[in-house]
Parts: C-alpha cells; structure tokens; sequence
C-alpha cells in the first residue's frame, strides 16, 4: 500500500464532501428525524472516511458512494442506539421534518409516510434503490446483505407500501 501525503488526503475528502456532502445528509436526516443530529452524523461520517480514506486513494474500495451509505446509515444506527437518543422524543410529523415534503402532493405525501412506517431493513432497501439511486447489487453491498436478499427485501417493501397506499 503506498503513503499518500495529508494533502492528497485531504483533497480526497473535500472531493468526496462536495459529491455526496448533500446525500449523506439527507440519508442522514431520514434516520434521525433531526436536521442538527443529521449534521452531526454527516460530520461524523465524513470523520470515519477520513479515517480510511487510503482505502479509497488505493481504490480497494471502488464503489465510494456505497461505502459512504454504509457509514452514513451505520453512523445513524449508533446515535440511535446511544442512551441519549432514546432520552429523547424524537417523534415529529412528517411536514415538520427537515427538507419538508411539505410542497409535495398530498399522494407524496402518503408515499413518504408509507416509506418511514416500513421496518428499518426495508426502509434502507427503499431509500437506497430509490433515493440513493443505487441499483440493487449496490444496494446489497452497502447493506452487507446478497443480491437475492437485497432483491426479497425490495419487494416485500414495494408490497407493504403498495397495500399501505390502497388503505388510505
């Protein structure tokens, strides 16, 4: 493995900020419900990157958006775990979470709502295929889960959702 200067380091960071900076955070913000937590778990995401970012300069890692996901939503997982989240009602009405869908027909509006109320697993399939635009192999990779796994998962999501949607 070769030594990479703090510079090429760093420019490798800011490269991967200015790429994904916006996609962490929102991944970030549907996890936590919370804008100010979601900053936080973005930093802290983009921390751990740096931690490894040789990783990324070798290119060992060749898909860095997904490895980026995997941080994010593990990140999310952690502070949602940690005893001074669960301290905490977080719970808040879809409209008032941040980047509000407020706009968003009220048909949007239900859809968002059927994706939150899903399970965490299928969650994350849902907000990775679709949000995330990842297709589901990457999808499968950032969830450390196999292709026929990511694929079940998908589709049980799409018919929770769907039957959800008839009902309201």
């Amino acid at each position: 493995m070769a030594a990479y200067t703090k510079e090429m380091r760093k420019e490798a960071l800011v490269l991967m900020m200015q790429r994904y900076g916006d996609s962490v955070k929102r991944m970030c913000c549907v996890y936590l419900h919370d804008l100010p937590s979601a900053e936080d778990a973005a930093q802290d995401t983009f921390i751990k990157a740096y931690d490894h970012i040789d990783q990324i300069l070798s290119q060992e890692i060749q898909n860095e958006k997904a490895w980026l996901m995997r941080i994010a939503i593990n990140t999310c997982k952690d502070m949602l775990r940690s005893s001074w989240m669960r301290r905490i009602d977080k719970r808040k009405p879809i409209e008032e979470l941040p980047l509000s869908t407020s706009y968003a027909p009220e048909e949007s509006l239900a859809l968002t709502q059927a994706v939150m109320s899903l399970p965490p697993k299928l969650k994350d399939i849902i907000l990775l295929h679709y949000y995330q635009d990842m297709n589901l192999r990457t999808c499968a990779e950032v969830l450390g889960i196999s292709g026929a796994t990511a694929t079940r998962w998908l589709q049980k999501a799409q018919a929770k959702i769907r039957k959800e949607l008839e009902r309201s």
